[in-house]
């Protein structure tokens, strides 16, 4: 195995058991095993834990952010790309897979003795709400609107997780029409 491989096989095995069962119940040693390399080879593209936490997130980061700009970018309209980012939660959520989001289960679990992680965590849930920011002005919405429509995209993740139940996509896209609805009736605020 090449050297990118090798650390894309290290990556996929500590994202899918970090995922499953957390950061702090996995060793190095269960990554090891589930990536096929040896504790030396690991080590060599990881050289700790804290690394590879970092990596497992830069990818979840990367899955998220191709998935729901996907997602938005099939959607015909303003309206409907807003929608979307919830269409695209429906999807996620109903996968056996799901156990909320990475970035709220890692920041839950390691921030408060892991300042990097925190700041991960912080900088991928801006990249979100900035995305939804640009997609209120293309609506040519209110701005009041968009941290409205991500906090609603937030909570859905992590009802879903709690409740195990995908219910919560249909409940967050419904209150978004709703915001959607009432904000392109009424003109945008001046910045």
């Amino acid at each position: 195995m090449d050297d990118e491989r090798t650390r894309a096989a290290i990556v996929d095995a500590a994202d899918a058991l970090f995922y499953a069962r957390g950061f702090g119940a996995v060793g190095m040693d269960e990554v090891r095993d589930a990536a096929g390399v040896s504790l030396r080879r690991l080590y060599r593209h990881f050289p700790s834990k804290d690394e590879l936490v970092a990596a497992v997130l830069a990818k979840r980061h990367d899955i998220w952010t191709q998935g729901v700009e996907a997602r938005v970018a099939a959607a015909d309209g303003a309206r409907a790309r807003l929608l979307a980012i919830y269409d695209f939660l429906a999807e996620w959520f109903v996968q056996d897979t799901f156990r909320g989001c990475g970035f709220i289960n890692a920041f839950g679990e390691l921030a408060p003795t892991n300042p990097r992680v925190a700041e991960i965590a912080r900088a991928h849930k801006e990249s979100f709400q900035a995305f939804v920011a640009g997609l209120v002005r293309e609506a040519g919405a209110d701005p009041a609107l968009a941290p409205q429509l991500a906090l609603l995209a937030e909570g859905a993740q992590t009802t879903a997780a709690i409740a195990g139940s995908p219910e919560a996509a249909i409940h967050a896209r419904a209150a978004a029409e709703v915001l959607i609805d009432a904000a392109l009736l009424r003109p945008a605020a001046a910045p």
